[in-house]
């Protein structure tokens, strides 16, 4: 007998699960091959291709196999709202051969979780954030996997502060319902508030995705707001200024500026004279000097222009000129090298 279509899905499913366990760090790079070995045969014996990403993504309805499960495992766990008392009540056995009004199916949303839900909301609207929340506990104990109110409880526990709570109960609601987008709109505000911002961008973006049309404008903003902390986060990482070696031998002083101290060891030495006997003339005389003052003050704005300053032929013959007690360089004769000019 062939493998039913549903079955090829549920075989797709596993090989996307043992391939994504590989990737997340579950298993190690020493399983790699007994897991390669298991998708092939797991493919030829369902006969299915694991390499057709369409069939893939109908097989898993954009979710996986393990968020699938997850649902699962959660739902077990909580009241069916089923009542055992038929089964132990004879009356009600025997009732059973009569006609009866259709019960609603178990686990299904009710008049009464429904009136629940919207005395929630009045709640959110009044920012009663706990007794919103008992209020949805109590419409989920009814219908456990309904994915509206699990966003709402989303968006109540968001609000008090509790923001993995939040964070659970969206990522369930877009579990059970991929293209509710309210709720990938709450498991990314969750997932942005726990400093989770690359968690935060994909279920922005899965809520685009659901939208359709490019999304809403507020959906946009939250993905656009995460994007700017992702790259303030990749810029924090960076290496201070001060860490980086330059060229030519230039350093910076505290703060990233130029170290000027290299600028007046390159003009010839230190010291506090007044420019007599071939010393360093006083360097606030220098910077009275519109031209050299300008010059200075596009140093400080562009720190790379002290680079070309050190490393010009023309300044470091005048400076070694100057060292040797020739006197301060003429500007005029300074500013007419073009690079220099430039700076």
């Amino acid at each position: 007998m062939a493998p039913t279509e549903s079955k090829k899905r549920l075989a797709l499913a596993i090989i996307d699960f043992l391939g994504a366990s590989l990737k997340d760090g579950t298993l190690t790079a020493d399983d790699a091959e007994s897991i390669e070995i298991a998708q092939s045969c797991i493919a030829d014996t369902f006969k299915v291709d694991s390499n057709d990403e369409a069939a893939v993504k109908d097989a898993l309805g954009g979710q996986s196999l393990a968020s699938i499960y997850s649902v699962y495992e959660k739902l077990r766990k909580k009241p069916s709202g089923e009542s055992s008392s038929s089964a132990a009540d004879p009356q009600a056995s025997a009732s059973e051969t009569q006609p009866q009004q259709k019960q609603p199916q178990a686990g299904a949303p009710t008049a009464e979780s429904d009136k629940l839900k919207s005395e929630g909301n009045a709640a959110m609207a009044r920012k009663e954030y706990s007794s919103a929340i008992d209020l949805y506990t109590q419409a989920l104990a009814i219908a456990p996997a309904n994915p509206i109110y699990l966003s709402n409880r989303a968006a109540a526990y968001s609000a008090s502060g509790q923001h993995e709570k939040a964070a659970e109960d969206a990522e369930l609601a877009t579990a059970v319902d991929p293209k509710y987008s309210k709720a990938w709109s709450r498991l990314g505000l969750a997932r942005f508030d726990m400093a989770d911002y690359h968690g935060a961008k994909e279920a922005y973006e899965k809520g685009i995705e659901a939208e359709g049309n490019g999304g809403s404008d507020a959906m946009k903003r939250g993905l656009e707001t995460t994007k700017k902390k992702i790259t303030e986060a990749t810029r924090g990482a960076e290496p201070p200024a001060d860490a980086v070696d330059d060229a030519a031998g230039a350093s910076r002083g505290a703060g990233g500026m130029p170290d000027l101290s290299s600028l007046a060891s390159m003009l010839g030495g230190g010291g506090g004279g007044s420019g007599g006997g071939g010393g360093m003339p006083d360097l606030s005389s220098i910077m009275n000097n519109p031209m050299f003052a300008g010059m200075a003050q596009n140093l400080m704005s562009n720190p790379d222009m002290l680079n070309n300053l050190m490393s010009n032929p023309q300044l470091r013959q005048m400076a070694e000129n100057f060292g040797r007690g020739g006197g301060m360089p003429d500007m005029s004769s300074l500013m007419s090298d073009p690079s220099i000019a430039e700076m």
